[in-house]
């Protein structure tokens, strides 16, 4: 409450030197426009705040687990303020990339061999200088997953990696093949059904660090991939714990979400264009078991998935691939702490899709779930530049299980 009231009083300075400079001599000349916008904005006022801002809902299926939340993540417990100009999904989607910051990372690259010859990029922030953990055999490492076509440069793993940074942490960003410049050597991608890759880079990073705590973060498209691994390997992991942002929960309805026109032409087409684009670089690579030519003209993720995706990974049909794909079907089989972050309002991953009766199930499982948010947009603030609600809940809860880990083990 506190910080809305905050934002509103600046907001009504800022209306207040707007209604001095322009209103007194222009809105028929007298007091009447004053008092339509102040009544607009107190009705404007009231409705956001009996209808927008909300406390998130909270599904977990063990009592210890949300304790731990409760106790150690106050940010799970606060009302969630979306920003009072932007807090539609679609405008929190869109205008994230473009409205938050990017703190500058210095990365140290590192390229690593996988079973079939080919090769994959890690960026590593060492953070060489933390003061909290100065023995690096021991410092904390977070290994982050971007989303479908982003990399370690994407805003929010800057901000992930800043915040991971004032508590002392290492991160380690795992770039899907062909995604950061490198080159593929074998006629092979990466999808977040297939978790081989992830396989490879979490036995790397822990063969490095065997001593020091172990996490991870997906965001979108990386956070699929994550669950699917942890579905898949159960309580084999070396992972202490792991957080998802804006998954995609079933991939058919996500698909048919944004299939629909606005989001087709918001969204969905972009995002093929740019698929398109990231194979093209690499299209010799793939001319022998490919049409390309026949790729290059879809006009959709689904059917760019059908002709690509799916083909790629030797799945009989799109059906098959995107069955695999859906991280709802391997929930049940987590077996270490997982906090997933949605938005209701997620046009990427529709509210109906996401699995609530499956995570009331499952212990080690707490799904957050916001009123407002969009996709990876969780914008507060009146102007969210520097951090948004999805950064705070990763902060509070990769730092809960550092500090507070022991409490979980009796989970």
């Amino acid at each position: 409450m506190q910080r809305l009231a905050m934002d509103l009083r600046m907001l009504s300075r800022e209306l207040s030197l707007y209604l001095e400079h322009q209103v007194r001599v222009g809105f028929f000349g007298s007091g009447v426009g004053l008092s339509l916008i102040l009544g607009f904005s107190v009705a404007y006022a009231c409705y956001y705040l009996s209808s927008i801002a909300k406390k998130p809902q909270l599904v977990t299926g063990g009592a210890s687990f949300s304790r731990f939340l409760q106790d150690h993540c106050p940010v799970l417990t606060e009302t969630y303020y979306p920003t009072v100009w932007c807090w539609e999904s679609r405008g929190q989607t869109l205008l994230r990339p473009f409205i938050t910051s990017k703190p500058p990372v210095q990365y140290r690259n590192e390229l690593i061999k996988t079973a079939d010859g080919g090769q994959i990029l890690l960026d590593w922030f060492d953070n060489d200088n933390s003061k909290c953990y100065m023995d690096a055999s021991i410092r904390p490492t977070i290994l982050l997953l971007p989303g479908l076509t982003g990399t370690s440069k994407e805003s929010y793993i800057l901000h992930m990696i800043h915040l991971s940074e004032e508590l002392g942490y290492r991160c380690v960003v795992f770039n899907n093949r062909g995604m950061a410049g490198e080159n593929l050597l074998t006629p092979r991608t990466y999808c977040c059904a297939n978790t081989e890759d992830l396989e490879t880079v979490i036995h790397h990073v822990h063969s490095l660090y065997p001593c020091a705590p172990f996490l991870a973060a997906g965001v979108s498209m990386g956070g699929m991939l994550l669950l699917n691994y942890l579905g898949k390997i159960g309580p084999k992991t070396p992972l202490k714990a792991a957080a998802t942002f804006s998954v995609g929960w079933n991939v058919f309805a996500c698909s048919e979400s944004l299939e629909k026109p606005l989001n087709w032409l918001l969204f969905n087409y972009y995002l093929t264009t740019c698929l398109q684009s990231s194979v093209n670089k690499h299209r010799h690579m793939f001319v022998k078991q490919i049409d390309m030519d026949h790729v290059m003209k879809a006009k959709s993720i689904r059917e760019f998935d059908k002709r690509f995706t799916s083909v790629m990974f030797g799945y009989r049909t799109i059906d098959d691939y995107y069955t695999d794909a859906s991280p709802n079907r391997r929930l049940k089989s987590v077996r270490i702490p997982v906090l997933c972050l949605n938005s209701v309002d997620d046009v990427f991953s529709p509210s109906h899709a996401i699995p609530i009766e499956t995570a009331k199930q499952n212990p080690n499982v707490a799904l957050v779930l916001t009123s407002y948010g969009g996709h990876i947009g969780f914008l507060e603030g009146i102007w969210p530049r520097q951090s948004t609600y999805m950064d705070r809940v990763y902060q509070q809860f990769m730092q809960a299980v550092v500090e507070h880990g022991h409490e979980l083990s009796s989970m």
